[in-house]
């Protein structure tokens, strides 16, 4: 007997008769005598219809009251898939995520798991009863609802996974693995049999939509098993462990699968695009000590996020122009804070921009291989992709662009780097 958390996304929950078929594939993993806690989204494009709510409200809305109204989506699917199982004579029962509870804490929209008690989520389990429970969601110090940030559900998957010690972590998405980038963009992407949980993290945080950043680290932290794989099979689905998806791994068994011929060393592993991002510059910046922390400490009390960083060389006049890239739905709160510390930055004006995109080429293989980046610039300049700012880490490198050339910057990327399938491959 297995202890099992599977995590559905919203596509997968996406209506009653999706809902059904995740019940069964849910009632089969219950069969097997596995114990079992699933984890939901909200339906697809559900989450999005309440955002906009929220913005049409009050543009500068209050991050508790947003939390709210977004969490109610993962609520209402929580209680319709408790109410399938038991259609198809499962024992079943929804958590809600201050009843378990989880406690959260820091800001509201951006809540950090503090705590999950899951005694009773464990004794329920252990007699028999399939767990649902609203991902997404947990409850702060004060009592009231918080949310985790986009795609939080697999960070509650993930957290969950590791407070009642799951054997594994089974992420269910609309695409049946992690491939070396968007097959919807290229068609010749390819699906991997595994990547390490650094790629995963560094994927994830450039815009890899398949995990959220969060869970992947947590899942490296806690040491969670962890797989990706799709919910969109038959009836007589096989189990998880038998399905082609993707499994999340440490390093060292990544170079175990390379060693046993199971896995291709690449030197760059996937790439990922963001048009989530926004740029902000700041013109005629006073270039002195303590200019820069002005614009970034009220952002970063705000839970802000600050990506790309750019300050210019200095001007004749003691002035430099800054620029930098936040989350686009965190643009218009970014601003306001900014205009309201103008006396303090000393800035001249505020200039942004928000049809732009991120490419990020990842792979641990950069750690022992030069020219990476060398290679992104050369193949971006021959098809004339103007850059307009670079970030590395380790592991990857990012540049921003024209958000009209994201699909193209793909394809000619994914072709420099031999990440094209061959037509005669397996």
């Amino acid at each position: 007997m297995a202890r099992i958390v599977m995590k559905f996304g919203g596509t997968s929950m996406a209506g009653t008769e999706r809902i059904r078929r995740v019940a069964n594939i849910v009632r089969k993993q219950a069969a097997g005598g596995n114990e079992v806690a699933v984890i939901v989204s909200a339906m697809a494009g559900e989450t999005d219809r309440l955002v906009n709510f929220c913005r049409e409200a009050n543009p500068l809305y209050d991050p508790a009251e947003y939390d709210v109204v977004v969490s109610s989506g993962e609520q209402v699917t929580s209680g319709l898939l408790a109410l399938t199982l038991q259609a198809v004579g499962c024992k079943a029962r929804s958590w809600l995520g201050w009843q378990l509870p989880i406690s959260t804490i820091e800001a509201h929209a951006k809540a950090r798991i503090d705590d999950i008690d899951s005694d009773a989520l464990v004794a329920s389990m252990a007699a028999g009863e399939i767990a649902v429970i609203p991902g997404f969601q947990g409850v702060g110090h004060d009592g009231r609802v918080t949310t985790l940030g986009r795609g939080g559900s697999d960070t509650s998957a993930v957290a969950i996974a590791a407070a009642i010690g799951a054997d594994r972590c089974d992420i269910y998405t609309d695409v049946d693995g992690v491939y070396t980038t968007d097959p919807r963009i290229v068609a010749k992407a390819r699906k991997l049999k595994a990547v390490t949980y650094e790629e995963m993290l560094e994927l994830a945080s450039v815009g890899a939509k398949v995990l959220q950043t969060r869970s992947v680290g947590l899942a490296m932290k806690e040491g969670v098993r962890l797989q990706v794989l799709s919910s969109f099979i038959g009836d007589d689905a096989v189990p998880a462990d038998d399905l082609p998806g993707t499994m999340i791994v440490s390093e060292a068994e990544m170079n175990q699968l390379v060693e046993n011929g199971d896995m291709e060393r690449q030197l760059v592993t996937g790439i990922a695009h963001d048009k989530n991002e926004a740029k902000v510059i700041l013109t005629r910046v006073p270039d002195k000590p303590g200019a820069v922390a002005h614009i970034f400490e009220p952002l970063a009390s705000a839970s802000i996020n600050v990506d790309m960083i750019i300050q210019n060389v200095g001007r004749d006049k003691g002035e430099t122009d800054v620029t930098f890239t936040v989350p686009m739905a965190d643009l218009a709160r970014a601003q306001a804070l900014l205009e309201d510390r103008r006396d303090d930055i000393g800035f001249n004006r505020i200039i942004t921009d928000s049809k732009i995109a991120k490419i990020s080429v990842v792979g641990v293989g950069m750690k022992s291989h030069a020219g990476v980046a060398a290679t992104m610039f050369k193949a971006l300049a021959e098809r004339g992709i103007n850059i307009q700012a670079i970030s590395t880490s380790e592991i990857k490198v990012s540049v921003m662009i024209d958000e009209d050339e994201t699909e193209l910057a793909v394809r000619v990327l994914h072709t420099a780097y031999g990440l094209d399938q061959v037509d005669d491959a397996a």
